[in-house]
C-alpha cells in the first residue's frame, strides 16, 4: 500500500501530527499507523458518506441563501492530556477575566479609573451599550457561553487570536462531529481513551437554570432564534432539543408588567430565562433597532427588574472588540493577579504613539482586522493582498485607526487533511468553549477545530471555504477492556466525569430526550 506522506511536505508552520524528521508525533501515533493502512480509496468514501450523512441529518450551514453539509475532515485533531492542561487553564482564567471586566464596565468602571482601560476604548466600541448598564444578573454571570479562539504559531505556542462571549456559535459540530467520526475510527478509539463531550447540553442547561432570577425553583428555560434563515438554525433547533427545552422565535414572546411570557397552544407562560441566539441590536426594539422583528419590545426592562436572565447579557459584545484583547493581559493581571497563561498574538493598536506610521510603512507585512469584524469579514493579509487593495486599506486605516489593529502574519499550526485522493498540510485554529454556572467554569474538552481547505489560507471560516475536524483530547490508553460507561441525562458534579465516552452513551441520551419530547418540553 503506498505511503499517504510521501509527499507531503511540511512548511514554516508547526505541524501537529508530522515532526521534523518526518516522523509521527507521539500523540498522533497510532492515528498515523491507522491511516496508513486505510488507504486513499477508504478514506474518500469515508468522507463522501460523512457528507451525504450531514446533508441528509441536517447538519448543514448556509452561504448565500444555499444549505449546505456542514465540511468535515476525515483526519481528526488531537490534542495531548498535558497541552489540554494548559488551555483548559488559560480558557477558564480568560473567561473569569472577561467577567470581571463586564462586571466593571457596566457598574462602577474602577478599571478607567485606575488607569488599565482609557474610558474612549470602551465608550467607543460599537458594542457597548450604555442600555445593558446597571443591569445585574441574578448569579452574577454574563459570560454563561464563552469561545475563545485559539492558534498555535511556528514555535507550538498556544495563543489567543480572539474573545467570543456575545453569541458564540459552532459548539453543536463539535458534537455532530465526534459522533460521525466514531465508525470511521473505531479500531484507533478502541485503544485510546478520550475526553468526552456529549455531556454539553446537560452542563448548559444546569448553568442555564442556576442563572434564573431569584426564586425561581424550576425555571423555564428557552433557546430564542432569529428563525429559519439564519445561518446558525441547526445549532439553536439541536441545543434546544437536546436541552429539552422550547425553541422559540421572538414574535412568541410577551413582555408586559416588566414580566417575560411565552405563547403555546396552552395560553401563556412566564420565561424565567432565555438562551438567546439573536444579536444586541435586534433584540429589543425599544432600546435598539425599532425596525427588529426578531426580539421582544421590553426584555431589557424585565431584565433590569431582574425577571428573567438573558444570556449571554447584552453588552457583552464590548469585551469582544479586538481593541479591548489588546489589553486583556493586563486585565488578568489586574483583576486576577496572575500571569496570562495563553498569550496574546502581538498586535499594534493604530491609536498608540508611532503604531500608526509603523504599520503603514509595513503593510504588505501585516494583518490587519476591524475590531468589529466577525467570521474573517474585512480581514486582510498584506502578503496576499493587491496593491489597490492595499491603497485602499491605507485610506481607511488613516481616516480610521481606532477601526482597526494590525498583527504580525502567524503561519497557523497545520494538520494533515484529506485533500482529493492526498494527505496534505492544511491550517486551522481552534474554539474551545466554556460554560460558566456561577460557582465553575467548565470547559469542554476539545471545542470546534476549523481548517482552511484551500492550499496556503490562513482563514478557516466556514463562510469562506474552511471546513472542521473532530477534535480528540486524549485520556491515555486503554490498558484493559473496560465496562462502557453510561451517563444518565443528568447534569455530573464538578470533578466525577467519566473519562471515556461510548456510542451506548449517545443511544441513551437520544432515547432520553426522544421520550423527554414526546411529552412536549418542559420548563
Amino acid at each position: 500500500m503506498a505511503d499517504l506522506f510521501t509527499d507531503y511536505r511540511r512548511g514554516a508552520a508547526w505541524d501537529e501530527m508530522i515532526a521534523s524528521d518526518g516522523t509521527a508525533r507521539e500523540p498522533y501515533r497510532m492515528l498515523y499507523e491507522s491511516i496508513q493502512r486505510s488507504g486513499a480509496q477508504e478514506l474518500r468514501a469515508g468522507v463522501d458518506a460523512l457528507a451525504r450523512a450531514y446533508l441528509n441529518q441536517g447538519v448543514t450551514f448556509d452561504v448565500g441563501g444555499e444549505e449546505r453539509p456542514f465540511p468535515l475532515d476525515i483526519v481528526p485533531r488531537v490534542i495531548d492530556a498535558d497541552s489540554w492542561s494548559t488551555i483548559e487553564k488559560g480558557v477558564r482564567q480568560r473567561v473569569n477575566t472577561l467577567e470581571a471586566f463586564l462586571a466593571d464596565v457596566y457598574g462602577n468602571c474602577k478599571v478607567v479609573s485606575d488607569g488599565v482601560v482609557p474610558r474612549s476604548v470602551i465608550t467607543s466600541s460599537k458594542h457597548f451599550h450604555r442600555a445593558a448598564h446597571g443591569i445585574e444578573p441574578a448569579n452574577g454571570v454574563r459570560v454563561h457561553v464563552g469561545g475563545i479562539d485559539l492558534i498555535r504559531d511556528e514555535q507550538g505556542t498556544f495563543r489567543v487570536l480572539e474573545d467570543n462571549v456575545r453569541v458564540p456559535s459552532g459548539v453543536s459540530y463539535v458534537l455532530a462531529n465526534r459522533a460521525a467520526m466514531r465508525q470511521q475510527w473505531a479500531e484507533v478509539l478502541g485503544r485510546v481513551r478520550l475526553r468526552p463531550v456529549s455531556h454539553y447540553p446537560q452542563r448548559l442547561l444546569a448553568a442555564l437554570r442556576a442563572a434564573a432570577p431569584a426564586g425561581v425553583a424550576d425555571p423555564c428555560v428557552v433557546v430564542l432564534t432569529p428563525g429559519v434563515y439564519n445561518s446558525a438554525y441547526f445549532e439553536h433547533a439541536w441545543l434546544a432539543r437536546a436541552m429539552g427545552v422550547e425553541l422559540v422565535e421572538g414574535r412568541d414572546l410577551i413582555c408586559s408588567g416588566g414580566v417575560v411570557r411565552m405563547r403555546d397552544t396552552s395560553g401563556e407562560r412566564r420565561v424565567d430565562v432565555i438562551y438567546r441566539r439573536v444579536d444586541d441590536d435586534f433584540i429589543d426594539p425599544v432600546q435598539f433597532r425599532s425596525d427588529s422583528m426578531l426580539g421582544c419590545p421590553g426584555l431589557l426592562t424585565a431584565a433590569r427588574a431582574r425577571n428573567v436572565t438573558i444570556a449571554n447579557a447584552v453588552g457583552n459584545g464590548v469585551a469582544d472588540d479586538k481593541l479591548i484583547y489588546t489589553y486583556l493581559p493586563d486585565l488578568v493581571r489586574y483583576y486576577l493577579n496572575e500571569e496570562p497563561v495563553l498569550p496574546n498574538v502581538d498586535t499594534w493598536r493604530l491609536e498608540d504613539a508611532g503604531a500608526l506610521e509603523e504599520v503603514l510603512d509595513r503593510l504588505d507585512e501585516l494583518v490587519v482586522k476591524p475590531v468589529d469584524g466577525a467570521g474573517g469579514k474585512g480581514l486582510v493579509i498584506g502578503p496576499q493582498a493587491t496593491a489597490p487593495e492595499l491603497d485602499e486599506l491605507r485610506k481607511r486605516l488613516i481616516e480610521d485607526p481606532r477601526g482597526w489593529i494590525a498583527q504580525p502574519v502567524v503561519q497557523l499550526s497545520t494538520v494533515p487533511t484529506l485533500i482529493g485522493d492526498s494527505i496534505s498540510p492544511r491550517h486551522v485554529d481552534l474554539r474551545p468553549f466554556a460554560v460558566n454556572d456561577g460557582d465553575d467554569v467548565w470547559v469542554l474538552p476539545g471545542g470546534l477545530t476549523r481548517v482552511a481547505l484551500p492550499e496556503g489560507s490562513l482563514v478557516v471560516n466556514s463562510s469562506q471555504g474552511g471546513g472542521s475536524k473532530d477534535t480528540w483530547v486524549l485520556a491515555g490508553e486503554r490498558q484493559t477492556p473496560t465496562p462502557r460507561t453510561v451517563v444518565t441525562a443528568a447534569a455530573p458534579a464538578h470533578g466525577s466525569l467519566p473519562a471515556v465516552e461510548s456510542a451506548i452513551d449517545l443511544e441513551i441520551r437520544q432515547q432520553q430526550m426522544q421520550q423527554q419530547q414526546s411529552g412536549g418540553p418542559s420548563c
